[in-house]
Parts: structure tokens; sequence; C-alpha cells
């Protein structure tokens, strides 16, 4: 039986019921739906959830306007979970501060196991954060684990919690190439599924954009073509 809470948002009852029905059947007991942005927004000020599946064209305000504004209140994972399946859209999911973005129709059995691999992350995340104050240095960046902040040329700068467990399991293995499949399946703690690498090849795009001086020129995060990806320290 999973404790989690989870919050399940969209304007469609039957994804809903389908989501609601595979959770349940897969230990989770406590789930909370809502149907629209505003409704989301209440729930999540009057209680703290362990996950969100945030769909992206909601009535009124979509979830990408109102994932900036959670952002704020939870550093909780975050899953969109829509058709909008170009990258141009993955890109901007992944923007505003999602973790994860999942494109319909979708295997809701592949859903639950992102799910549980993200829980199982994020849990240890804050058991870490807890337990150890640890910072690392390369360069022009300093990761601080207890904090959770990523400062770069002095400045603290604003990072989702995938992005920062991307680049520490990049600090942690400085100069081994891995390819994309790898990549997922270490810090996603999940099996890699088609489209996966475009998940990974997005978020190194905006840790480049993040950390290096000219991302069109990676220094730290460089491309191994054919093979996959290595951070070179400095």
């Amino acid at each position: 039986m999973y404790q989690a809470n989870i919050l399940l948002v969209d304007d469609e009852t039957a994804i809903l019921q389908l989501l609601t029905t595979i959770l349940e059947k897969e230990g989770f007991s406590h789930i909370t739906t809502a149907t629209s942005a505003e409704i989301a927004l209440s729930l999540i000020g009057q209680h703290n959830y362990d996950l969100i599946i945030l769909d992206v064209m909601l009535p009124g305000q979509s979830g990408f306007d109102i994932c900036p504004i959670i952002r704020q209140q939870t550093d909780c994972p975050i899953f969109f979970l829509t058709a909008k399946a170009s990258d141009l859209d993955k890109l901007s999911g992944f923007s505003y501060g999602a973790d994860d973005y999942i494109t319909k129709p979708f295997n809701p059995l592949e859903v639950v196991a992102r799910m549980k691999a993200q829980l199982r992350r994020h849990i240890k995340q804050v058991v870490s954060h807890e337990s150890k104050a640890h910072s690392i240095s390369f360069g022009r960046f300093k990761i601080d684990q207890h904090s959770a902040e990523l400062t770069v040329d002095g400045h603290v700068v604003e990072c989702s919690a995938q992005l920062f467990q991307l680049l520490l399991f990049f600090c942690e293995n400085p100069n081994y190439v891995f390819s994309k499949e790898e990549i997922y399946e270490k810090v996603w703690g999940a099996p890699a599924y088609n489209g996966d690498d475009n998940t990974v090849m997005v978020h190194i795009r905006k840790l480049r954009e993040k950390i290096e001086q000219d991302p069109s020129k990676p220094e730290y995060i460089k491309t191994v073509r054919g093979l996959g990806y290595k951070f070179v320290t400095k």
C-alpha cells in the first residue's frame, strides 16, 4: 500500500477514472481528482501532495499556466499528461517546471511505473537533504545537495528537481559516456520507453542553458556522437 498523496488534474473524467482505477489496483489509496486549474490550485493550497499529474489543455488556465504557480508552493514531482506531443511542447513543459511529460494516448501501466520511480527518487532526495549537507563545485557552478540549490557565477539559478538530479548524476560520474537510455534509467529511475530519448535531450538542453557560458558550444556536458553524453571536468 502506497501512502503517497496523488493529485490528478484533467478535464476528461474518463481519464481520471481510468488512472484512479489503475492506481488503486497498484496500491495507491490517497488519490484526489480535479477537473480544472481553479480547483487544482485550491486543493494544492489546502493539502500537501507527493505527486501531481497535470493535463495541459484545461478549461480556463492551462497546465502550462499553473505549473509555475504550483512550483512556488511545492517541489513534488509534476507530470504533464497531454495530447500535445511536439518537441517544442515538451520543451515548454519542462521549462515550466515539470519533471516528466507523457503524451496521450498513453499506457496506464507505464504512467504508474514512472510515478513509482519518481516517488522513490523524490523520497530519497528529501531524506538526503535532511541527513547531510554537501556541495560540489566545477568551475563556474556549484550544487548544494542540502539546499538543492544551483549557483552559477555566484548567483543562485532556478532549477527544477529533475534538472538538479540530472546535474548531480553528471557531477558524480565525470568523464564517463552514457547513452540517452542509460541516463533516463539512472536519473528517472525507470526503464526507458519510446520517446524518452527526447525527454533526456530536452533536459540536457535546459541544463546547458543554465551552466554553460555558451550552450551552443558546451564545455561541461559534451555530446559524444553516436554514443551519448559525457560530463567533462575542467
